[in-house]
């Protein structure tokens, strides 16, 4: 499971030729949880809100990459790197 992102301690990973819909898995500390690409929802595990606002935000910022990394992922393509948010951006 490739990470495309790093930003703020929130590892952001996709699976190769996963499952629809688009979405990628966001890892921070013991929390885990997945995120709809299309608006930056949470649709399954459990993020803390603060981390959940940051992902969805950064989700927004750039839909258009993570659909292309969800098209190369889905092709069994590396998917691109994205990058992150705040003074720490990891990328």
């Amino acid at each position: 499971m490739p990470t495309i992102s790093f930003f703020l301690g929130i590892s952001i990973r996709m699976f190769f030729n996963d499952h629809a819909p688009p979405h990628f898995h966001a890892v921070h500390g013991r929390d885990e949880a997945k995120f709809a690409i299309a608006d930056g929802s949470l649709i399954g595990g459990h993020m803390g809100p603060k981390q959940r606002r940051l992902v969805k935000q950064w989700t927004i910022m750039y839909h258009d990459a993570l659909m292309r990394c969800w098209n190369a992922a889905r092709a069994d393509r590396q998917p691109e790197r994205i990058p992150g948010l705040g003074a720490d951006n990891d990328d």
